[in-house]
């Protein structure tokens, strides 16, 4: 009687160790790449986060030297989103290049990246369409004798007398 019940418990525990845990995990695989280098850099060690819609845990994950990160999904839930973090150097990315929705991939179990993820090493430049002058106002030269407040406080202003 103790005989069948250990090898039933030793099928049984062989049955569980033959299960794959990674095969009912989703798996999100996708690349995050950069717009300023050049083609020999390694995009090894940048943080990508994984926030899922109702959860508080996040997944993270580092990149490859191809830029190419693989993490598991920390909920079943549609509504997840990818976030370029940070890396070994100072990154640059825009809003709408930093976050990207997670959808779907090709095969089970594997999801993707909607938009791609990248980000730049060297600080964009700004385009100035529409410059303003400067601000600042005239100070003209009075003798301190005078007691007066620097002219920068009533020089600019010019009062409106009403017309009668």
């Amino acid at each position: 009687m103790a005989y069948a019940q250990v090898i039933t418990v030793l099928l049984f525990a062989l049955a569980l160790a033959r299960i794959d845990p990674s095969a009912c995990q989703q798996i999100v695989k996708a690349k995050v790449s950069c717009l300023d280098c050049n083609h020999g850099y390694h995009l090894s060690d940048i943080k990508v986060s994984v926030k899922c819609e109702g959860v508080n845990k996040l997944a993270m994950a580092s990149t490859e030297d191809d830029g190419s990160f693989k993490v598991a999904l920390p909920s079943s839930s549609v509504n997840c989103i990818a976030k370029v973090l940070g890396g070994p150097v100072q990154l640059y990315a825009s809003r709408k290049n930093q976050v990207s929705k997670i959808v779907k991939g090709k095969d089970h179990n594997s999801y993707t990246i909607s938009s791609p993820l990248s980000f730049m090493t060297s600080r964009p430049k700004k385009a100035n369409k529409n410059q303003v002058g400067s601000s600042k106002t005239v100070d003209l030269p009075l003798p301190p004798e005078w007691g007066l407040a620097p002219s920068s406080y009533y020089v600019p202003f010019i009062p409106i007398i009403g017309i009668p």
